[in-house]
């Protein structure tokens, strides 16, 4: 399966941030306005949700995320995301913790 429009655009929020410094310091300080200014495009977050962007580039420190969590029982998936979770196609540095931002990040497209 191939890599989706969210996800190409997620590498290449990581790949800039790994590679110009400047761009991560302001994706950290507000990433909202870094990737609107990136990609040239409004970016609307859902009502009462924030973007948050921790840099974890640090190798002597181990991060660990605390998603929240899900009732599964009140959630159905559709068609991509089944195939999404069964079939693999979540590329490193994805992980399902990043799904949901790459959900946000379909607006843009």
């Amino acid at each position: 399966m191939e890599i989706t429009q969210e996800q190409k655009l997620m590498q290449d929020i990581i790949t800039k941030a790994w590679e110009d410094s400047a761009f991560k310091n302001e994706l950290v300080a507000n990433p909202v306005a870094a990737i609107e200014k990136l990609t040239g495009k409004k970016m609307e977050l859902p009502k009462g949700k924030a973007l948050v962007v921790r840099d974890q580039t640090d190798a002597s420190t181990v991060y660990i995320n605390i998603p929240a969590e899900q009732k599964t029982e009140d959630v159905e998936l559709n068609e991509e995301q089944l195939e999404m979770v069964s079939g693999g196609t979540i590329k490193p540095p994805y992980t399902s913790l990043t799904v949901p931002i790459l959900t946000i990040l379909k607006q843009l497209f």
